[in-house]
């Protein structure tokens, strides 16, 4: 997700500053509880994970159907030119 975010090629251009940011406070954070919490039990860990998803899955989503909706526009005809199987 940290390189997904920085890397201009992939997320770091589409998404906007206010997310980017939340994305990488919420990232650093996550680095930190590991580091201080390597002897947590596996729900621990679970849990921080989600509390990550709920962050980033949000952001993710959205410029996934933003970038997705320009480009499957025309594609709904495309379906019939194919035989089934």
């Amino acid at each position: 997700m940290k390189s997904q975010v920085n890397d201009k090629d992939k997320l770091a251009d589409k998404i906007d500053s206010d997310d980017k940011e939340k994305i990488e406070s919420a990232l650093t954070e996550a680095l930190e509880w590991l580091d201080e919490n390597q002897s947590a039990d596996k729900d621990d860990y679970v849990e921080k994970l989600k509390e990550i998803e709920a962050v980033c899955n949000p952001v993710i989503k959205a410029e996934y159907e933003k970038s997705g909706a320009s480009s499957t526009a025309g594609s709904e005809d495309d379906d019939d030119d194919h035989d089934e199987l």
